[in-house]
Formats: structure tokens, C-alpha cells, sequence
């Protein structure tokens, strides 16, 4: 569905209205909802409450340029490295290394503070729902696709609330599903979709990810406490 005159309120408002899209498929719960930071974790943390479904990260970076820090050459997931295929400009296969290198160091001191000291992601077996704010290219969602199928999910779908046709396209060819709200033949900027697109800094990322292990924690205890019917 498209449309040039919609935008989102916020990511708040945008994962609230996914998360309602997605539990009217009638799709199982996924095993994990995993944002990718920063932007699409306050989206993912929504849909998660809707979902009833527990709440991660799984960290990307974009891959640019040094300087034009707009234009993507590529992204990196974990172990796992995608290269723009068009990228704006070429570079030798030597600077992207050196270049993929530099968002690796930055990918694990982000990693670091978002698992506040947890075990590593392990997705073996379990469907996994990737969201984020919205799918330009797709390049760096496709990296977070590939890396956790490395990581062993058994099932892994994508969410977005706004995608364009070639990220769309691009993404649904390695996703088992992709779902998005929106699918626009000509995306500029996902933040033109949101009347607030505030950057998201890493401590809203630590308190969202707080709040859904806390509940998940509650919700445990609550199941711990004996019946006092019987």
C-alpha cells in the first residue's frame, strides 16, 4: 500500500501500527523480536509488547564512505559483511576492508553496552523477526538477514513500516517474509515518512531493552507463584 502524503507520527506510533499488521496475519510468535539499532529498536520494542514476544538487538552498521557519511557502500552484521552491489561511489577492494574493519571496532563497543553483559545472541532454532524503522536500500537489513541465519534461525522475517520497491525487492529474495506498511516505488529518506525522526542515542536503546527483560523477568516470577486457589 502506498501512499505520498502518510507519514508516522514516531517510531512509537510506526511499531504500534506493525505490530497490529503482523498479529493479524495470524503468524506463530516469533522466538525473538530483534531490532536493529538505534532506529529500529524503539519500533521493535512495540511490536514485542504486542506480540508478547522477548525483545534483542541485533547490531549493524552501516558501511559509507569517510567523507559522505550518507552514501552506504555496504553494511556488516556480526561476521557478516554485504557490499552495495550500485554502490554511489566505487572503492577498491582493499578500502572497504579497511573500511568495514573501522565499523566492526564500533559494531562490538555497541554490542557491548546493549548486552549489558548477557551471553552472545543465540538464534539456533528459533523464528526471528527483524525490524527496522524503514528499508532504503535494504543493504543493511539484508546483512542483519544473513547474519542470523549464520547464527542458526530456523525462520527469520523481516518488518518494516516503510520499505522502497528495490529494498523490499532485495531483502524478501534472502527473508522467508517481509512486511511492511508502506512499499514506495521511490524512498529518498525513510525519515521523510516520520513527522518525528529524532535520533535514537544508545542509553533509549539500554532503557528499552531494560524494560522488556524486566517484564519478561515479572512474568517469570508470576509464573513461579503457586496458585493460591488450589
Amino acid at each position: 500500500m502506498t501512499s505520498s502524503s502518510f507519514t508516522f507520527a514516531d517510531r512509537k506510533t510506526a511499531g504500534i501500527q506493525l505490530g497490529a499488521a503482523i498479529r493479524r496475519r495470524s503468524l506463530a510468535a516469533p522466538g525473538v523480536v530483534l531490532g536493529l539499532p538505534r532506529g529500529g529498536v524503539p519500533v521493535a520494542f512495540e511490536i514485542s509488547r504486542v506480540l508478547g514476544a522477548p525483545l534483542d538487538v541485533m547490531p549493524v552498521r552501516k558501511i559509507a564512505m569517510p567523507d559522505n557519511p550518507e552514501f552506504a557502500i555496504g553494511a556488516i552484521a556480526g561476521k557478516t559483511v554485504v557490499r552495495e552491489s550500485n554502490p554511489p561511489f566505487e572503492v577498491s577492494t582493499q578500502q572497504f576492508a579497511e573500511l568495514a574493519r573501522l565499523q566492526r571496532v564500533e559494531l562490538r563497543r555497541r554490542e557491548r553496552i546493549y548486552r549489558a553483559g548477557l551471553l552472545p545472541l543465540n538464534l539456533k532454532g528459533l523464528d526471528v523477526l527483524l525490524v527496522d524503522d524503514g528499508l532504503a536500500t535494504g543493504c543493511t537489513m539484508l546483512a542483519a538477514v544473513r547474519e542470523a541465519n549464520r547464527l542458526g534461525a530456523s525462520r527469520v522475517i523481516v518488518a518494516a513500516p516503510v520499505a522502497s520497491d528495490a529494498g523490499h525487492a532485495l531483502v524478501r529474495a534472502e527473508a522467508d517474509e517481509v512486511i511492511a506498511l508502506r512499499i514506495e516505488p521511490r524512498l529518498s529518506s525513510v525519515g521523510a515518512w516520520y513527522d518525528d525522526f529524532t535520533q535514537v542515542e544508545d542509553f533509549e536503546v539500554c532503557e528499552l531493552l531494560a524494560r522488556c527483560r524486566a517484564a519478561a523477568d515479572r512474568r517469570v516470577q508470576h509464573d513461579r507463584q503457586p496458585d493460591s486457589r488450589s
